[in-house]
């Protein structure tokens, strides 16, 4: 059975500030994409579209209700 690693402090912040820029770094690239199409062909590219719009929504909503169960906590 493998014990379980957990990180400490300084780990922790290098992979937040690592999945963020990897975070930036998609959603920049899905505009070009999708920019690169629309100005190319005339029309944007369906599958880019969806992944910017559906990335966008899971970070709205998970940072809603993070913001809403921590403010929760608080009371």
């Amino acid at each position: 059975m493998k014990k379980s690693y957990k990180a400490d402090e300084m780990e922790m912040s290098i992979n937040l500030k690592a999945v963020r820029l990897s975070w930036v770094y998609s959603g920049v690239f899905l505009v070009v994409w999708i920019l690169y199409d629309l100005i190319k062909n005339g029309y944007s590219n369906e599958i880019a579209s969806v992944l910017l719009l559906s990335q966008l929504t899971v970070f709205w909503a998970t940072h809603i209700f993070l913001k809403w169960k921590l403010g929760k906590d608080e009371e």
